[in-house]
This record gives C-alpha cells, structure tokens and sequence, in this order.
C-alpha cells in the first residue's frame, strides 16, 4: 500500500493520543495498512500463538493510510506498537534513526520458523535500504508485499502498444483521461527513468543512481514532463482510481501493481476488461515489510506474529485477500506458492519469475517446474526483462522539502 503524504492535522492528534491498554505483557499491538490483511488470517493468531506459546495475547490491531504519519506516531509520539509495516522508504529511514529493533530470531523454534520462507531476491533488495554497509537489512525487517508501478488501462480506447513508454503522459490523445497517482516518490522514480532515458541507454548513468540520488537538475526534469502531460490528467488519486476505470471515466491510471489487479477482477465482475503494463523505460520496484519498533513492549509476541505471517498458507491467503504479491518465495515457500499460483490453463503464456524462486527446477505436485517458464499471472509476477528495469525508491532525505514542493506546483498548474 503506498501513500506519502503528511497531514499535519494528524500529527498533532497523535502527539496527544493515549496507547490505551495497561496490560502489555499479554497484548499485542500492530500497525499495518487499511484493508492488507487477510481476517482469518488475523484473527486466528490468537489460538496459534497460544499452541505454540502456552501463553494468552490479546491482539489489538490498528491501520494507517499514510507513511508519514504512522511514522510520526512512533518516533514524534513513542507510540509502543510492537510491529509495523511500513514501506521501503520508511524502513531506510528508520534504519538510519535507529527507530528498529533487530528481530530476535532465534526465539522461534525450528518447527515453526518462517522466516525462511522469503525469497532471496526481496532479501536481496531490501540489503539496498542499508543505512551502513556493516548493517544487515534482514536482520531488521522481513518483507510482507511487493510489486511494480505501471499503468492500467482499458483495451477498449487504448492499444497496448501506446502505452509502451511513459511518453503516453504526454499524448493529446489522452487528454483528460488519465489518472494520476497522488504519489511524489512513485511518480517521480518512474518519469526520472523517462527523461533520462537517453543517458541510460548510453551508460551514463544507472537506474539505481536515478532513482535513489535525486538532486534539483533531476527534479526540474521530471517537473517539465509533469507540465506537459498536464492536459492529459484527468485527477490525482491514492484509493478512487479503480472506481474510475471500473465506470470507464478514466481509461488510462498510473498505478501500483496490487491495484491493478485488484482493479482488473472488480472491473471483470462488471463485464469491463482492465490490463497492465510497465513501460520499456523501467519503473519503480517497492516494498512493504514487518519491523518491530524502538518502543516495542512485546517482542515475543512480534517476533511470533511477523513468523506466523511469513507461512506459506498464511502468506497466499493475505495476497489472495488483498490483490497484491507476497514475498514469500523463498526456497521453502516456493513450492507451496507456485502450487496456489502456477496455472497453465488461466496463464498460458510463461514469464521468467527466476529472479525470484531462484534458478533451480521446483517440484510442484510430482512436476518438476522451471522458474525461467512459469505460467503465472503477469501483474503479480513480471518477466525477469521488466524486473531487470526497474529500481528501488529510496528514503529522499533532504531532497524531500523540493519533491513536495514540486508536487503542489504541478498540481496548482492549469
């Protein structure tokens, strides 16, 4: 879920909002998303922690909407949640105030560790997030969710083949018939890729560079393409989009992959046919993960719940849920998932997902699979050629104050 805006009203709400609940020994408190958990899932926590445990816990879980402000509560508000699922972003911040604790692994038993069950390639991302090099991401977070940015769109008013570059933006086509994510970072990460297209191809510069180093030449760039791509939006949008391409108000919406999909089934129940594409020029590969706050007071009990969310049957029943892709994939996971996720008859034509299941045949069901041809939904999985465009967002640091700025800019432009 991926929303970056700070609403100052709330953040004077929280300084003053009392944690509730004196009995913290046997309490647990997590911070998560709206609407990013399956309910069974969380529901049965409870019982499970209890047959591991021999111990009662009462969970009490509470939602965000907004980075920026369930950060504020934790690190402006001491707020002591015991797990937080922040995005990538947040996760490098945190890292570099020291507002994570590590997670205490080894009080899993064997029998029921989880954490295992990650694929390497989210480990390998998140080891970009590294405030130091002497500091080991893994060791700090587990990935929940991931996915790409691109666009969604209707086959009925507009060809794939126009959508190939972020250049449809600025298509008179499409004017007033594109939604816009009301998202600096995301927006920003991808039309930087764009405008600097030609340097890339060059080797001037690198994807990772661009997207994590942003500097005022670069935001000046991506400022001009939002200008002239200005007719083309029809609004700025976090949650409406999907609505809107659902009614055919909109026919194009620059979005994250989990909307998509979950665009693309609510629109077919409908009789409407959504697809997705990430543009030839690459794109923005983010992450939502589990940490366990400075002010935690139940490290046991997060400790157990990030385990118990990283199952493999409790993983494909939050993606099933919630529309976006697990992170679970990881050589123990693997089989499982593809189980679930593998289907030659509703996906016939394969993706290389070998990126993320790794290189080596999976034995799924009696059946040996290669990852490099697995028939797998494309929106959650991209082919390894998309996935080798795309690059990691950053924590903006300092460079934040201009990105906003720029922002309210574009969108006081007429």
């Amino acid at each position: 879920m991926r929303n970056f805006f700070l609403s100052a009203l709330a953040m004077v709400a929280i300084l003053f909002s009392s944690c509730g609940g004196n009995d913290r020994v046997h309490q647990l408190k997590v911070l998560n998303w709206a609407d990013y958990i399956d309910e069974d899932v969380k529901e049965n926590f409870e019982k499970w922690y209890y047959e591991q445990t021999g111990e009662k816990v009462e969970l009490v879980y509470e939602t965000f909407d907004i980075n920026e402000t369930a950060l504020t509560k934790i690190e402006v508000g001491h707020e002591d949640y015991d797990v937080f699922c922040p995005s990538e972003y947040i996760i490098e911040r945190m890292l570099k105030k020291g507002l994570i604790q590590p997670i205490q692994k080894d009080l899993i038993p064997d029998s029921i560790y989880y954490f295992d069950n990650i694929s390497p390639y989210v480990t390998e991302k998140f080891q970009q997030m590294a405030p130091r090099a002497d500091i080991r991401v893994s060791d700090y977070t587990v990935g929940y969710m991931w996915g790409t940015t691109g666009f969604i769109y209707n086959p009925q008013h507009v060809q794939r083949e126009n959508l190939e570059s972020w250049e449809a933006l600025l298509n008179p086509k499409f004017k007033n018939r594109i939604l816009m994510k009301d998202a600096v970072r995301d927006v920003y990460s991808v039309l930087v890729l764009y405008g600097f297209r030609h340097e890339i191809a060059s080797g001037e510069v690198t994807r990772d560079d661009l997207v994590k180093n942003i500097t005022p030449e670069r935001i000046e760039v991506v400022k001009d393409i939002l200008i002239e791509a200005k007719p083309q939006i029809c609004g700025w949008e976090v949650d409406f989009g999907k609505e809107e391409m659902t009614k055919g108000k909109a026919w194009i919406n620059l979005s994250w992959s989990g909307d998509a999909q979950f665009a693309i089934e609510e629109a077919a129940e409908m009789g409407v046919m959504l697809d997705y594409i990430v543009p030839k020029e690459g794109s923005n590969v983010w992450f939502d993960g589990w940490v366990i706050p400075k002010y935690a007071k139940n490290v046991k009990a997060a400790t157990y719940f990030i385990d118990y969310m990283c199952k493999a049957e409790n993983a494909l029943a939050n993606m099933a849920e919630i529309g976006y892709v697990s992170c679970a994939g990881g050589e123990k996971a693997a089989a499982a998932v593809l189980a679930d996720q593998n289907d030659p008859e509703e996906w016939p034509e394969t993706v290389d997902a070998s990126y993320f299941f790794g290189h080596d045949p999976i034995k799924v069901n009696g059946e040996m699979l290669d990852p490099h041809k697995l028939h797998l939904n494309p929106v959650y999985y991209a082919d390894n050629d998309i996935i080798k465009r795309c690059a990691l967002m950053h924590d903006a640091g300092d460079a934040q104050e201009m990105l906003l700025d720029m922002w309210n800019e574009i969108k006081l432009v007429h």
